[in-house]
């Protein structure tokens, strides 16, 4: 039986082993479970910086989701960005990304913010339909990032 719960440090390796399936994936990031690690790690320690859900069948951690919290002055008020979400390959097709997408959609209007935005690769066609199943429209801003520093580890 799946349920949705919000992760704990212990959680972490797990996490970890999801983030590496993520970002093999992804045309623009690798996995390095040192940062991933200490990234879950600093979300957990503020929380004021964010969520981590995670999808449990059973005892096993099988999908994650994380939202991360920000002010907009566009919209005047708290936002968040949906900024990871990956389910393992094998409980892929069997609606544990659904039931993260929409538990991590009601806590963030539970909790009154007021947008979730998410970036996602552009060939990823499955994900981009379920996205738009759950109301995410494209958006006319363009992506750019500028990387400033290579983190140790």
């Amino acid at each position: 039986m799946l349920n949705i719960r919000t992760a704990a440090p212990i959680d972490i390796p797990a996490m970890v082993n999801l983030l590496s399936e993520l970002f093999a994936q992804e045309a623009e990031f690798s996995p390095h479970a040192p940062r991933q690690a200490r990234a879950l790690k600093m979300i957990l320690d503020r929380p004021e910086t964010g969520i981590l859900f995670l999808a449990c069948d059973g005892a096993s951690v099988v999908g994650m989701v994380s939202l991360l919290f920000t002010i907009s002055t566009a919209e005047g008020g708290r936002v968040c960005s949906l900024e990871d979400m990956v389910v393992a390959k094998p409980h892929r097709g069997r609606g544990v990304g659904r039931s993260l997408l929409t538990h991590a959609i009601d806590y963030a209007a539970a909790q009154g913010f007021l947008r979730i935005t998410l970036l996602t690769d552009t060939t990823n066609a499955v994900a981009i339909e379920m996205y738009k199943r759950h109301g995410f429209v494209a958006s006319a801003m363009h992506s750019m990032r500028l990387h400033l520093a290579s983190p140790n580890g």
